[in-house]
């Protein structure tokens, strides 16, 4: 394979032009961002989405580390004096690195093997003469007498025939054509099976696992990560099951091709090769490889709900209190401004006497009060249900106009104990920064959930099982896209905010912050160019991706791109409006009826632009400040509780779609614990994964199919409320 070979295989891969991908490779090259690419270079990419440049810019990498592989490996080769042109060849023709390596294996320097020794002491010879399987008559014994020899510890004919049958083994072994007729094998037809490797009862977790068999070419992967876990603790002893005398034979046919004296000689070589070589490396290969698939998909779904989590729709202009749920230590309380101020904190005790109930009630009370609380968000954490009955009991007892959500506190303390937090709440204890963040995440979920590691938000399956690299750029990533299709308010953005804007590292991002606290607020884009180390190439990056909503130019609280201003301004004049319409409410209604319906193929073409561009600048006109996720419903808010033993099958209730797995989906209807669609349950359609149906957020309305008060569970369908 060569450079230029790159940009067509994965043009093809993708199903895209060559000059597409080409194009892209170059602007990842000169340093570009992926979401700056996907949303600013559109021209020249031929409007490529982000996830193509993504996977543009991995499989580039991997391509070019398999030419470096292959340079290497030739050269290896080369210096062994053992490289044939077909070799060559062949090596040059491998587009995976398994094809590389496998072609690689019988040259590549290793220990003492057995069939190393072998050699050393000058049997190869007669393994060649085995292979060669010309001699008809006589008996192997007397062949490998020849090599009968005292001085290389070989004082038997029958140690020879072995030392040369140890050559055959790894040589057949390391045959590439037939590693791959192997691997095909087992992918076909090979099962894995697992078994208990301790009694029972230190086994609860792991017990649908105890006789368990399933097809390779068939195992979801969450069953692949669920077996693995079982391993690695000890619980589970797994194994890929196969026909071995079958491999055995089908490896034979391809080896012995007549009826020489050395057909069993030469089987044996071939059975020992297998068993000991052979399937024990295909084995560790098929596991890790199911392993590596099965992490993916894991992370995918992850990326997918926590880009779902992270643009839903934030419910601003509220104030809101907080409240942390606990026991022991009391259910902390913290109130936010619509700006996300902290306002009052306290710790109530709703959960011991009465007389602490009365009081806490009090408290919550005065405070909903005295700063005008209209939303109450509830951590979904220990004691979250003793909460959520104390709060809608208040609400009713005092007829409240407020209403109360339940919402994901996953991450809540890992953010309240980190330096983050206490760089931002430094006067507040650190159980009470918890608080805090369940009342902020609600007003805006993205700008709260990036202060938390990803890993941390809750949603997805086998999170501490995968790849931990894999699982965190993947994460990065999906922050990222969601962080700068969003857009960031340059003068209230947080600099854990601001990290994940393109072009922004942690250091640009401390020293826009410490600007903005020295100069006060940002009055233009253009100022960003006076923030320390934030040069040209950044602010090309990251300009477009950053809003100021009160700058005298109204571009800067739009998408358009600081280089296309001048470009936005001679759109505008030829729709017969001015930059200065855009703050004019009466005419900015009239623009945001003329921009949708504008020609853009003609403004394209008569104002020298890109179409691509010209359409995105039109959007962007036509509605200056929004944001995105205002298309998104907003999360459902309660005034009164439902109970466990309120719900009965049959029963169709509201609810919010909280996590997709591979195997279900949970869903919060109200109550203490989460339903479970199960995927049989989702949709008389054919669907490849329950993220094809819905996505974290969603609300929607289920029925109740099974109700098991003593472990908690509740059975839903979404397929039976579908007509």
């Amino acid at each position: 394979m060569l450079k230029t070979d790159i940009p067509v295989i994965i043009a093809r891969e993708l199903n895209v032009k060559p000059h597409q991908v080409t194009a892209t490779m170059n602007l990842l090259d000169d340093g570009n961002t992926v979401p700056f690419i996907a949303r600013y270079r559109k021209e020249a990419t031929g409007e490529l989405n982000e996830e193509h440049i993504r996977t543009i810019e991995e499989r580039t990498q991997y391509l070019r580390n398999l030419i470096k592989r292959q340079e290497e490996i030739l050269a290896s080769i080369e210096s062994q004096g053992k490289l044939t042109p077909e070799l060559a060849d062949a090596i040059q023709a491998a587009t995976k690195l398994q094809e590389l390596e496998d072609l690689y294996l019988p040259y590549r320097p290793k220990k003492r093997t057995r069939a190393q020794i072998a050699r050393e002491k000058g049997l190869e010879p007669l393994a060649e003469t085995i292979l060669a399987q010309q001699i008809t008559d006589g008996n192997p014994l007397d062949i490998a007498g020849a090599y009968v020899n005292d001085e290389h510890e070989i004082p038997t004919a029958e140690l020879a025939l072995a030392g040369a049958q140890d050559i055959i083994a790894e040589t057949v072994s390391e045959q590439a054509d037939l590693r791959a007729l192997l691997r095909k094998e087992l992918w076909q037809k090979a099962e894995i099976a697992s078994q208990l490797a301790v009694e029972e009862a230190a086994a609860k977790e792991f017990l649908m696992y105890k006789e368990y068999r399933e097809p390779v070419k068939r195992i979801p992967s969450h069953r692949i990560l669920a077996v693995n876990r079982g391993e690695n603790k000890g619980v589970l002893k797994v194994d890929l099951i196969v026909d071995h005398e079958t491999n055995i034979n089908l490896l034979a046919r391809k080896i012995i091709t007549g009826n020489s004296i050395f057909s069993q000689v030469i089987r044996a070589a071939i059975a020992d090769g297998y068993k000991r070589l052979l399937f024990p490396a295909l084995e560790r290969e098929i596991r890790a490889l199911l392993t590596e698939n099965a992490e993916t998909q894991a992370i995918r779904v992850f990326g997918l709900n926590l880009r779902q989590l992270l643009l839903q729709a934030p419910l601003a202009g509220h104030t809101v209190m907080g409240l942390d749920p606990g026991y022991r230590t009391g259910c902390k309380m913290a109130v936010v401004s619509p700006t996300g101020a902290v306002l009052t904190t306290n710790t109530l005790y709703i959960t011991m006497s009465e007389r602490q109930r009365e009081e806490a009630a009090s408290k919550m009370l005065e405070a909903i009060k005295a700063h005008g609380v209209t939303l109450i968000s509830i951590g979904n954490g220990t004691a979250s249900y003793e909460t959520e009955e104390f709060t809608a009991n208040l609400i009713n007892t005092h007829n409240l106009n407020v209403h109360y959500l339940i919402v994901n506190e996953a991450g809540a303390s890992v953010y309240s104990a980190s330096k983050l937090a206490k760089d931002e709440l430094p006067d507040l204890d650190v159980s009470l920064r918890g608080a805090v963040s369940i009342a902020r995440r609600v007003q805006d979920p993205l700008a709260e959930l990036v202060k938390i590691d990803p890993k941390s938000i809750g949603v997805g399956q086998y999170q501490h099982d995968v790849n931990q690299k894999e699982l965190s750029s993947t994460l990065s990533n999906v922050v990222e896209s969601c962080v700068n299709h969003v857009g960031v308010e340059l003068n209230t953005a947080s600099p854990a905010l601001l990290t994940y804007v393109a072009g922004i590292n942690a250091n640009v991002a401390k020293n826009i912050v410490a600007y903005r606290t020295e100069n006060g607020r940002f009055q233009s884009r253009k100022e960003l160019l006076k923030v320390a180390r934030l040069g040209q190439s950044t602010f090309t990056q990251c300009a477009g991706f950053l809003r100021i909503a009160q700058s005298a130019n109204p571009l800067d609280n739009t998408p358009v791109h600081p280089e296309s201003y001048q470009l936005a301004e001679a759109i505008l004049e030829k729709l017969g409006f001015t930059l200065n319409d855009l703050a004019d409410k009466d005419k900015l209604a009239t623009l945001q009826q003329a921009a949708p319906t504008a020609d853009a193929a003609a403004l394209a073409d008569e104002l020298n632009a890109g179409e691509p561009t010209v359409r995105d600048i039109l959007a962007a006109l036509a509605k200056p400040g929004r944001d995105p996720r205002e298309d998104v419903p907003p999360p459902q808010t309660r005034k009164n509780i439902v109970k466990l033993s309120d719900i009965t099958p049959g029963t169709i209730v509201k609810g919010t779609v909280h996590n997709v797995t591979d195997f279900g989906v949970f869903v919060d209807i109200g109550i203490k614990v989460n339903g479970l669609i199960h995927r049989s349950e989702l949709s008389h359609k054919h669907f490849r994964h329950p993220i094809d149906v819905v996505s974290v957020g969603d609300i929607i309305d289920v029925m109740v199919i099974s109700v098991d008060e003593e472990r908690q569970r509740i059975g839903l369908s979404l397929k039976q409320v579908q007509k």
